[in-house]
């Protein structure tokens, strides 16, 4: 005969034999026993936990010469033929590679027939998410419809991905992760049927590695079987798979403990010239912290710690608290996020088990506080007598003498006042006037002109503020002004080479100036 895997020898036959899915299973019977037998289903979950089977199973109690029944006899030809894939009212489609609205299209003209030799015609399609959105639309009238001996049942592992036009036309069955204590029954119970002896340690390292996947449990357990010779250990499976063993994990983390990081270093050299790949060691290492932890929090289920209690190291469980072994797992989690851009990930773990080898001389910033608060309480200082963390000085972290005096609260610093540039209106025409003149007799290289003086202060507080001119200059008949008395450029001597060369830039020059003291103004 030939050789069959333990995923499809095992395959439950009947409802009662499909694991860890109790609602599913409850339902699907009362409708059953009660008749009400709904045209489409959909049956979602993660992958390996029983939707394929119990759409069989559902096919197979719907089709028995006995049914529909809850418990098909599996003997009549109806059920022999479903069991081996030769029926032809059992169609079991691929929604992977029939995604066109094609392969709908003969599905619809398919449903038209009635079944060959069974009560329903029943359609399995498997990875529905993975039809197209034509294929979608097309099926939306059939499966709302259909004729009575015809019956749908799709299996996703992406609801999300299935169109809610589809959900609302199906009667929807979540299928759940099936726990490891079940998977490691089943697995003892194989065991039992193949005459393998097998640690139960070895067992539960499978189930744990499966995910809640039976399937997946069944895979492993297959190829572990291969190289056990008969008897399936955890130090075979260890040393054939390259995993660490709670031994030397401990071995290691008592290193870390006793600051002893020489010894934790040969370790590492020792575990990973055994084989042990490095994103492997951080795994179980990080596993080992997190399992600790729970110890530390009162923890003691096997499914959780992935070994019992008692096989830990006392010393490690003594010498760390929960928020050391907080620490190191952050250390550890960040180490596997960053190694897969190390260009050296060995010098990467090696500089973390560095770290973890002072762990129990770290202090976390909630014992520091409470350090402090418990020192100020035995110094005496006022407002310290409450629980740790909750004073104000706690808070803050200060040490203060209320004997002293308070230091003077700080002075804001002042930064330095710009000088006021708003005018009158008579500095601005003295201003704008004395530029005129001494422009002008630059321009014919006469000698300085005398300036003429400011009005006084009475004068200027007459003049409301803000009235400058819009020119910025006086008006004419203020003495001094160019405009009384122009000077003639023809009454130089020798005349000016550069007058024709600066009137423009006395121009440019005097234009900006006055445009200046009415902005400012």
């Amino acid at each position: 005969m030939a050789y069959e895997v333990t995923a499809t020898r095992r395959r439950p036959k009947i409802f009662d034999e499909l694991a860890g899915q109790d609602f599913v299973v409850a339902t699907l019977k009362n409708s059953l026993e009660h008749g009400h037998i709904a045209h489409a289903y959909l049956f979602s979950g993660p992958r390996g936990c029983g939707k394929t089977s119990a759409a069989r199973i559902l096919a197979r109690s719907l089709n028995c010469e006995q049914g529909p029944t809850v418990t098909p006899c599996g003997v009549c030809p109806a059920c022999q033929e479903i069991s081996r894939g030769a029926s032809l009212d059992i169609i079991e489609i691929d929604g992977a590679s029939n995604t066109g609205v094609n392969d709908v299209r003969q599905i619809k003209d398919e449903v038209l027939f009635p079944p060959n030799s069974g009560r329903y015609k029943v359609y399995i399609i498997d990875e529905v998410h993975m039809l197209s959105n034509s294929a979608f639309n097309a099926l939306l009238k059939t499966i709302e419809e259909p004729p009575p001996y015809i019956v749908f049942i799709f299996a996703t592992t992406e609801l999300h991905k299935v169109p809610a036009t589809i959900k609302s036309r199906c009667q929807q069955f979540a299928f759940r992760l099936i726990p490891l204590e079940l998977i490691a029954s089943m697995l003892k119970a194989t065991c039992r049927e193949m005459h393998i002896q097998a640690e139960d340690e070895a067992l539960f390292w499978i189930a744990k590695e499966s995910t809640g996947s039976l399937r997946d449990a069944y895979t492993l357990f297959d190829q572990v079987t291969a190289f056990s010779d008969g008897h399936i250990r955890s130090a075979l499976i260890r040393e054939k798979l390259g995993l660490l063993g709670l031994d030397n994990l401990n071995a290691l983390a008592e290193a870390c403990v006793e600051n002893d990081s020489t010894q934790a270093f040969t370790l590492i050299d020792d575990m990973l010239n055994a084989g042990v790949a490095i994103e492997q060691f951080i795994t179980d290492l990080a596993g080992y912290y997190h399992s600790i932890l729970f110890i530390k929090a009162g923890i003691t289920r096997e499914s959780l710690l992935d070994y019992s209690p008692d096989r830990f190291s006392p010393k490690v469980l003594e010498g760390l608290n929960k928020l050391q072994l907080e620490h190191a797992l952050d250390l550890l989690l960040t180490l596997y996020r960053d190694i897969r851009y190390s260009i050296a990930p060995r010098f990467e773990l090696e500089t973390v088990v560095s770290k973890l080898c002072w762990l129990n001389r770290w202090i976390s910033p909630l014992d520091l506080r409470a350090a402090i608060v418990e020192a100020q309480r035995a110094l005496g200082f006022p407002g310290s007598s409450g629980v740790a963390g909750g004073s104000s000085a706690a808070a803050g972290m200060e040490l203060r003498d209320s004997s002293l005096p308070s230091p003077p609260p700080p002075v804001p610093k002042q930064l330095p006042q710009e000088p006021n540039r708003r005018f009158s209106s008579s500095q601005a025409g003295f201003l704008t006037e004395n530029f005129d003149r001494l422009m002008a007799a630059k321009a014919l290289g006469g000698p300085p002109p005398e300036f003429v003086k400011p009005l006084s202060p009475a004068h200027n507080a007459a003049e409301p503020p803000g009235s400058v001119p819009e020119t910025g200059r006086q008006e004419p008949g203020i003495a001094g002004s160019i405009e009384e008395n122009p000077v003639d450029p023809t009454a130089h001597p020798h005349g000016s080479p550069d007058s024709p060369r600066l009137a423009p830039q006395v121009e440019r020059v005097l234009h900006v100036f006055r445009g200046t003291v009415v902005k400012e103004q």
